[in-house]
């Protein structure tokens, strides 16, 4: 009796086990049946050549421009700084405005109040330098919600002239950056003019992460944006205009309670009939270290967004991530060469756009020393696409926001309506 239950309880285990593996046998045919093959493995393709042409448009780019000479044009120039806040490079990024090779320029700092830790190391900066023309402005006009637009009006009606050149308080430049931004202004179909930035980051791999994706991803969406359909944005870490431009866009008044100010800014200035133009000339920004959170927060806030400003375009940064679809192509591919296949391109293709862009082209030395960073932070950035789709909430500057329409509303403000 005992051996014929063992023997029926065998029977119904390897029964059942028959039943898993037929079924396991049944999804795999799915899988790897003909128009799911397809339906996977051709967009799976998109990427790679995404990945190719961004390569070619890096080296048309910069051939172009490093060959490009421009006009002896260099009017007077105020330099606008809204600064919250200092990070471990302060000094020598505010001491770089004052060491450049131009004839006749003013710099002009604005904090939020006079207790901002910057205000010491500004007086330190216009002891320093004597010879230059530096003004500290304290508090702005509150014209909205984003704090850094309402100071950046502030100094441009407080500028003595024309040409204005906009940049963050982490960004330091070096000797030619004035005559490099300024002079393609001299064409007067030109609205703006802004610059890509090389990494200068803290021995953290947060931060090292998300300096490698800016030279190594984003700017290849710039380089293809402006091959294909032209710039209407600028970058917000560089940007020269007038105040002519300016005023056709309706101000800084008119983008005081927008997040994406330096979208917003270019978008507007090419609206109004100017032209955004590429500088050659790139700038440091500043990466501190960072815990998790912090980075986390960060990528969510400027993925939401993008987002939230491009909605479609958005949607389409899909078919430009190869490591997702190189993976989804290795359980649908039919045979194991073409998974190989898709993965080796995928690790070809996206390491050499990313050499060509960021360390051939923009010279970020970060990105030369941290290459291998590159598939880890695709495979971050990609749960962060996914994530920023699943609220219209940020939290910028220790506040909570939603966004509305691009404006930036204040969490308190929602819950009181």
């Amino acid at each position: 009796m005992a051996r014929a239950a063992q023997a029926a309880r065998v029977a119904r285990k390897s029964k059942r086990a028959g039943k898993i593996a037929a079924d396991d046998l049944q999804i795999r045919m799915i899988l790897v049946s003909a128009p799911w093959r397809f339906a996977v493995l051709l967009p799976a393709a998109a990427p790679l050549l995404y990945y190719a042409l961004a390569t070619v448009a890096a080296l048309r780019f910069f051939r172009r421009e490093r060959a490009r000479k421009f006009p002896e044009f260099t009017p007077a120039v105020s330099v606008l700084k809204p600064v919250r806040g200092l990070d471990f490079g302060s000094y020598e990024n505010f001491a770089s405005f004052c060491r450049l090779d131009y004839p006749e320029y003013e710099i002009l700092f604005a904090v939020n109040d006079d207790r901002d830790p910057a205000v010491p190391v500004i007086q330190r900066v216009i002891a320093d330098f004597p010879m230059r023309r530096i003004r500290l402005l304290v508090g702005a006009e509150q014209l909205g919600t984003n704090r850094k637009v309402n100071k950046l009006a502030r100094l441009a009606r407080e500028a003595q002239h024309e040409v204005l050149v906009l940049t963050d308080g982490d960004v330091r430049v070096g000797r030619n950056y004035l005559r490099e931004v300024v002079s393609p202004l001299a064409n007067r179909m030109t609205g703006a003019v802004t610059s890509f930035y090389c990494a200068i980051a803290e021995r953290n791999i947060w931060a090292e992460i998300e300096a490698v994706g800016a030279s190594s991803d984003f700017f290849a969406g710039v380089l293809m944006a402006s091959w294909t359909e032209g710039v209407s944005f600028v970058l917000g870490a560089s940007v020269a205009t007038t105040k002519q431009s300016l005023a056709k866009m309706g101000g800084f008044e008119a983008i005081a309670d927008v997040l994406a100010d330096d979208y917003e800014l270019g978008h507007r200035i090419a609206e109004a009939g100017g032209e955004v133009v590429l500088s050659r000339e790139p700038v440091w920004t500043m990466y501190p270290a960072q815990t998790f959170r912090g980075f986390w927060n960060h990528q969510i806030r400027w993925a939401r967004t993008i987002r939230l400003c491009r909605p479609m375009s958005y949607v389409g940064l899909l078919f430009t991530q190869g490591l997702p679809w190189a993976l989804l192509a290795v359980l649908f591919a039919p045979v194991a060469w073409a998974a190989v296949a898709y993965v080796g391109a995928y690790l070809i293709l996206r390491f050499v756009m990313a050499w060509t862009v960021g360390v051939w082209g923009v010279k970020d030395d970060l990105l030369h020393h941290k290459l291998w960073l590159v598939p880890l932070r695709d495979a971050m950035y990609f749960v962060v696409w996914l994530a920023s789709f699943s609220s219209n909430h940020i939290q910028w500057g220790g506040t909570d926001y939603f966004i509305r329409k691009g404006q930036m509303v204040r969490a308190t403000e929602t819950q009181e309506k």
